[in-house]
């Protein structure tokens, strides 16, 4: 299993330090697991194959250049710094 941890700070809250890990096993195509932690609570979930399949097929995106999409927000870390926005709600 691979996993990677990212600091991130949510636009919903800019002063805010989020730390994300990601968990896959092949590729994030296969399916992964989030953990989202602010040092005091943390949240899990997990995103299935089927899951990764239906947004993209939502948003009308070739579902190759979705999962890489997903990786470059997810999992890429400072060579993606300030290309992606992150909300917690």
């Amino acid at each position: 299993m691979e996993k990677t941890l990212n600091r991130i700070h949510p636009v919903s809250d800019p002063g805010a330090t989020y730390f994300l890990q990601v968990s896959w096993e092949k590729d994030l195509g296969t399916g992964f697991g989030l953990l989202l932690s602010d040092c005091q609570c943390a949240w899990t979930g997990t995103v299935s194959e089927a899951d990764i399949s239906r947004e993209a097929a939502d948003i009308e995106m070739d579902r190759e250049k979705y999962v890489e999409e997903l990786r470059k927000a997810l999992i890429a870390g400072e060579e993606s710094a300030g290309k992606y926005n992150f909300v917690v709600s």
